[in-house]
């Protein structure tokens, strides 16, 4: 993906690296939930998933974003530069 962003505007690896990791991180911890649940219920793997995967774009999103939007507005109101999202430094 990094190699199908503008040559103007790619990110370095190493925020390129960072960037993905959440979303790997994030879809591993999906998947060990997945896995734990479908054994505590005995339900099948590939409905739960689709479940998990539903509510986690829906749902999780929206928490995503407003958490976002609620730490980014406390970040500018204290002037903390150093925590604002997207700048690694």
């Amino acid at each position: 993906k990094r190699c199908r962003e503008p040559k103007h505007e790619r990110r370095p690896w190493r925020i390129w690296f960072l960037d993905t990791s959440k979303q790997a991180i994030g879809m591993l911890f999906i998947h060990f939930a997945n896995v734990y649940l479908s054994d505590l219920t005995e339900e099948d793997p590939c409905s739960l998933y689709l479940i998990n995967f539903l509510l986690d774009a829906t749902l999780g999103m929206l928490l995503i974003y407003i958490g976002i939007r609620a730490v980014s507005s406390i970040v500018e109101w204290q002037q903390w530069d150093s925590l604002r999202f997207g700048e690694y430094g």
